[in-house]
């Protein structure tokens, strides 16, 4: 299973794989919520939640968001690095949930969830995740602004 160490299940009650996702198409919070290991090994499980902010990278008013992707290949390239995040920090699973379409401000755009043997392990596998989840994947921002104008967004 993608993002998950071998031999170890996430039982989720929506068992989808790390991706690239259409708006409103999964529940990542269910997807978190249900988390159960059987096994008894998961000391820790952290999140990320990625929303649409109201001020643009260029300081202004943001009405609203397109995210576009390549869907296939972005979401190939998530899964790796799920299953890389895993082997580099041994934990128990790691899932990007990237999703695209039309979002307004304050809506979800991105969830990222990690489950590790303790925060030591979880907490750089987190930031490690976010960081490449905005620069791997073949993934396009466009911000859509309160006076009409819009700009595609290059991450840094």
């Amino acid at each position: 299973m993608f993002g998950c160490k071998e031999g170890f299940e996430l039982i989720v009650t929506q068992p989808l794989g790390p991706g690239v996702y259409k708006k409103g198409s999964i529940d990542p919070y269910t997807i978190f919520s249900s988390f159960k290991d059987e096994e008894g090994k998961t000391g820790a499980l952290l999140s990320f939640s990625g929303i649409v902010k109201a001020v643009g990278k260029n300081g202004k008013k943001v009405k609203k968001l397109v995210l576009e992707a390549y869907e296939e290949s972005a979401s190939e390239v998530i899964r790796r690095i799920c299953d890389e995040l895993v082997k580099k920090y041994d934990l128990r699973a790691a899932y990007i949930y990237h999703f695209v379409g039309e979002f307004n401000v304050g809506e979800l755009i991105v969830f990222v969830f990690i489950a590790s043997k303790s925060r030591n392990e979880g907490y750089p596998a987190l930031v490690e995740a976010v960081k490449r989840y905005k620069s791997e994947p073949p993934i396009w921002k466009k911000e859509i602004y309160e006076d009409g104008t819009s700009e595609w967004i290059v991450e840094d």
